[in-house]
C-alpha cells in the first residue's frame, strides 16, 4: 500500500511541475500575430495567425486565409515541449462547430519564425508530415511574428 502512496505522489508532483499549455506558448513566444508577410494582405499562401490567451487557461488560434475564407479557429487542450525548438500541440479545430475535430500538431519555433510540422486528426491520416502538405506537396509556410 506505501508503495502505491509513493507512486500516486510521484505522478501528483510531475503533473504539478509540467508546464501548463499557457506558460509553454509564453516560452515558446508565441502570443501574437504570425505572418509570412506581415504587411500584406491574409491568403492561403500568407495566413495571419493570431494566439491569444483570453482567460487563465484558455489558449485560442485563429487563422485569416483572407476575405474569401472562413476563419479557421482552434482552441489548444494541451502543449507538451518536444524539445528546444518543437512543441507538441493537442487542439480542437472548429470548437462548438457541427464539424470540430481533434487534432495534433507540432510546430518548430526558432529564431522569430514558426512553422508547422505535423498534423493529423483523431483517427484520420496525417495531413502535414515533415513540413509538407501530404495533399499537394507543398511544404507549410514559415511565418514569422508580426510586431
Amino acid at each position: 500500500m506505501r508503495i502505491v502512496a509513493a507512486l500516486m505522489f510521484a505522478v501528483v508532483a510531475a503533473v504539478a511541475q509540467a508546464a501548463s499549455t499557457e506558460e509553454l506558448f509564453n516560452e515558446f513566444g508565441l502570443f501574437g500575430t504570425w505572418a509570412a508577410q506581415c504587411q500584406q494582405a491574409a491568403s492561403p499562401v500568407n495566413p495571419h495567425v493570431s494566439i491569444s490567451s483570453p482567460s487563465a487557461g484558455l489558449v485560442l488560434e485563429s487563422h485569416d486565409l483572407g476575405s474569401d475564407f472562413a476563419v479557421n479557429r482552434y482552441s489548444v487542450l494541451a502543449a507538451e515541449r518536444l524539445s528546444a525548438e518543437r512543441l507538441s500541440v493537442q487542439v480542437i479545430f472548429q470548437p462548438g462547430a457541427e464539424g470540430e475535430e481533434r487534432q495534433k500538431l507540432v510546430f518548430r519555433i526558432r529564431e522569430g519564425t514558426r512553422r508547422t510540422l505535423f498534423n493529423q486528426p483523431d483517427g484520420g491520416p496525417a495531413r502535414v508530415k515533415d513540413g509538407v502538405a501530404v495533399g499537394n506537396r507543398s511544404r507549410t509556410p514559415v511565418l514569422k511574428k508580426c510586431e
